[in-house]
């Protein structure tokens, strides 16, 4: 696949770019522009970054960054047993557990949210830095709700990062979800507070939340070019009828016209008889 000019290679992340150096010098440039093509592309066009992804893949499969890499593309476009087969991999390279949250997701996205549920109570989620237990969380809250167990969903995203006033990385993600979840039992009016929260956390816009509030709020909001659009059609049908307008007004002049020219023959008819007839007498 096609490389930008103006990637290098260069712009992975340091660790990676150490776990390359096991590498030919030439692959391993190939291998991390391949790289960087998947980072650049897993969110806005996630069937572009999965196509780098199984090229770097195919140069360097015995690289975890390169493993871990190739989940995440097969992940954003739903492809979650090649995931996990990638995310285990990844996981059994590097001995961490960091990975844990995702691949119990993908059991989620396989259809099997006790398989999910399972791993959140795995010895592994304690092993987690605090943003992968926030994360483990969020997946096994989402176990809850595809089994049809919304108020343990609710109890299971009330924590003390869901209460903390402080916001970290994780904060609206966490606040969005458990307003969905009330929502999701009919509790609008906390529903409503909890996505307010979610909108004062989210900096980066990683949520709808002000969507949402404002769904809940009754507004409604016009996009300024569907207006546009609206108004073309308008000003095109008034095209028409102008122009039948014209055409009526022409078409009134030519009968005009029609009518004097018939006026006029029929004077002149007249007149002629009438001189035929005089002359007549005379003689």
């Amino acid at each position: 696949m096609p490389i930008p000019e103006d990637v290098t290679g260069d712009e992975i992340d340091k660790d990676v770019r150490q776990e390359l150096q096991s590498l030919p010098k030439t692959l391993a440039e190939d291998v991390a522009k391949n790289l960087v093509m998947v980072a650049r592309l897993i969110d806005e066009e996630p069937e572009r970054a999965y196509g780098y992804s199984r090229v770097a893949l195919r140069l360097a499969s015995r690289v975890a960054a390169v493993r871990e890499a190739a989940g995440f593309a097969a992940y954003a476009t739903q492809k979650y047993s090649e995931a996990l087969a990638e995310f285990r991999a990844a996981r059994r390279m590097t001995g961490t557990v960091d990975l844990w949250p995702m691949m119990a997701d993908c059991e989620r996205g396989l259809g099997r949210p006790e398989k999910a549920l399972d791993m959140a109570g795995a010895p592994e989620v304690q092993k987690l830095d605090k943003a992968g237990q926030v994360e483990m969380r969020l997946v096994a809250a989402g176990a809850r709700r595809d089994m049809d167990q919304l108020d343990a969903a609710i109890v299971t995203l009330q924590s003390p990062e869901l209460a903390s006033s402080s916001v970290q990385p994780w904060t609206a993600r966490l606040r969005y979800a458990y307003a969905d979840a009330l929502l999701a039992v009919g509790r609008e009016s906390e529903a409503r507070e909890w996505f307010a929260k979610a909108v004062e956390a989210d900096r980066d816009g990683s949520t709808d939340a002000s969507d949402r509030l404002a769904e809940l709020d009754g507004v409604e909001f016009v996009d300024a070019l569907d207006e546009d659009e609206a108004e073309v059609p308008a000003e095109a049908a008034a095209e028409p009828a102008k122009a039948d307008a014209d055409t009526s007004e022409s078409a009134g002049a030519n009968d005009g016209d029609t009518e004097s020219a018939a006026t006029a023959e029929d004077d002149g008819d007249t007149e002629s008889a009438a001189t035929a007839e005089d002359d007549g007498d005379k003689d």
